[in-house]
């Protein structure tokens, strides 16, 4: 049966999946104008690390309930967290937003699906 736990992953990673989807489609002239707004990098690289942390956390329910996609989502959240948090820290500076919208869809869809991985 699926829990709150679930359903706000589900929810989260819409949120992060949008919030890195709006702004390409409006790039590409999908969508209004309303869809082109603008997030600092810090504050975006910081948005990347709280997501892949909590995909962090939802992956290691996935894998106490033996299952192979806990290890992927874990992969995935490891690389973005560090990637997120290097340029949080200022360790890098060769990450534009393009690249964060990117990672934000990545990281959301990995949200999306651990909704129901985490019941497996």
């Amino acid at each position: 049966m699926m829990e709150m736990k679930d359903w706000v992953s589900g929810m989260v990673g819409f949120l992060v999946l949008c919030i890195g989807l709006l702004p390409m489609l409006n790039k590409m002239g999908i969508g209004p104008s309303w869809f082109n707004f603008s997030l600092p990098i810090v504050l975006l690289s910081w948005i990347i690390v709280a997501a892949g942390f909590y995909l962090i956390i939802n992956s290691f329910i996935e894998i106490t309930n033996s299952n192979i996609v806990g290890w992927a989502s874990f992969a995935v959240a490891a690389v973005i967290t560090t990637i997120g948090l290097l340029q949080a820290l200022g360790r890098i500076s060769w990450i534009s937003g393009n690249v964060f919208n990117a990672l934000f869809i990545v990281v959301g869809l990995f949200l999306m699906l651990a909704t129901f991985a985490m019941e497996m």
